[in-house]
């Protein structure tokens, strides 16, 4: 970092560094936000890749995939499996492309600090503020899902803003470690306890299969529905074991329910079967939750402290702060699971506004960036043509989907209205 006294200037990392010198010659223990963590109270940098990937699947393949058997009613099996094997391979491709990039530059804790290399100052205030609000509308998800769980468990037992507000409670809890370390085997349980909830879920449909049930290879649809069903907010980050358990899911559950299958797919199995498989799902749904309120508070957390001992020490203010913003997090995401009624669309709106361009359009800037500043120039894209016009290509993927998703969700709201289709907030 710059020292008083010094003249300073911009490198590409967006970094301002002494004038003597030059990227290359900067350790990566100096750009790396957390630094060396040797003797520090609090270390972050302790996850292995193993358990890195539970906790990816612990996000990834939650509550989204209930809701694509729904896609392949709407759209049809053929068109619908195409688009997820293709997302999941395209998102493998952009995920390949933001690893890249975090580790030209170590300095880059999040989606902000990339948008300062980009785009400047104005690029790291949109695109933080775009995390944040996406994490919220997804935790405020993941406490929807838990709500209908519980209320599905219990019968309706409880008015579901209680239900709300214990998962709240609950995920605000499980997101108080200040490193994931902390929630290591919660990870491994979320990813488990996803999986074998999908798993009896498809039992139960095949056990129980709806007579004279409705199968349709490809279904003829408007735009608008067919752009809703196909690009659910979790089918734009399926990768791996991602795509092929979403493949399989949807298939099965479309296959013996048919076309009445519901959003919540679990909610369309006979009951015994459904509190079955809710119950395995929400340990998902609560770590998940927690997840995504972690999120937004450690974007925060970092923005305020960045290299001070609060980061990485146990002060008083670093934990009353911190406790603050996940408390911040939770109650944002209570409030408008309860009392939002359009908070379903708004999902969706978040979701085509910002993950759009975090999982595919801006990696195509990343590579575009790089290869200019890092790799010659010119003389770079020239030699690399082929990954030139697939980046091009991912910035307008991710522009069409921003767009297109966002004229969707708002013509859905606007018809809800005119239909009168819209609940009260603060309803039981």
């Amino acid at each position: 970092m710059a020292q008083a006294g010094r003249k300073e200037e911009k490198t590409v990392t967006g970094l301002d560094i002494e004038k003597e010198s030059t990227p290359l010659e900067i350790s990566k223990d100096n750009l790396d936000v957390f630094g060396d963590e040797e003797g520090n109270q609090i270390h972050y940098k302790t996850l292995s890749w193993q358990f890195v990937a539970f906790f990816m699947i612990a996000e990834i393949v939650s509550n989204g995939m209930l809701s694509l058997p729904n896609a392949l009613a709407t759209v049809g099996i053929i068109p619908a499996v195409i688009l997820i094997i293709f997302l999941g391979v395209f998102a493998l491709f952009t995920a390949k492309l933001l690893i890249d990039f975090k580790l030209n530059h170590p300095n880059v804790h999040s989606m902000g600090d990339a948008g300062q290399i980009i785009f400047g100052p104005i690029g790291r205030e949109v695109l933080s503020l775009g995390t944040i609000v996406f994490s919220i509308f997804a935790a405020g998800s993941e406490v929807l899902s838990g709500q209908l769980a519980l209320s599905l468990l219990s019968n309706n037992g409880l008015c579901a803003i209680f239900f709300a507000l214990i998962f709240t409670v609950a995920a605000f809890l499980v997101s108080l470690p200040r490193a994931l370390s902390g929630l290591t085997w919660l990870g491994v349980v979320s990813s488990v306890s996803i999986l074998i909830a999908g798993l009896a879920g498809m039992i139960g449909a095949g056990a129980n299969p709806v007579p004279d049930r409705i199968i349709q290879a490809t279904v003829p649809q408007t735009f608008n529905n067919a752009f809703l069903a196909i690009t659910n907010p979790a089918a734009w980050v399926l990768q791996g074991f991602a795509t092929t358990f979403y493949v399989i899911f949807a298939v099965v559950m479309y296959v013996y329910i048919g076309s009445t299958v519901n959003p919540f797919a679990f909610s369309s199995l006979p009951p015994v079967w459904a509190k079955v498989a809710v119950a395995l799902a929400i340990p998902n749904f609560l770590i998940s939750g927690g997840l995504y309120i972690h999120v937004p508070a450690k974007l925060v957390f970092v923005r305020i402290f960045r290299r001070s001992k609060h980061v990485h020490s146990h002060t008083i203010l670093g934990w009353v702060i911190w406790v603050a913003l996940c408390a911040a997090g939770g109650i944002v995401a209570f409030l408008f699971v309860i009392a939002v009624p359009i908070f379903s669309f708004l999902i969706g709106l978040t979701a085509a506004l910002f993950a759009s361009w975090y999982t595919y359009g801006l990696a195509g800037f990343f590579y575009l960036h790089d290869a200019y500043y890092l790799e010659g120039g010119k003389e770079a894209l020239k030699k690399n043509k082929l990954m030139v016009i697939l980046s091009i290509l991912t910035i307008l993927a991710g522009g069409f989907i921003c767009v297109a998703g966002t004229y969707v969700f708002i013509k859905l709201l606007v018809d809800a209205y005119r239909a009168h289709q819209v609940p009260k907030p603060f309803t039981c």
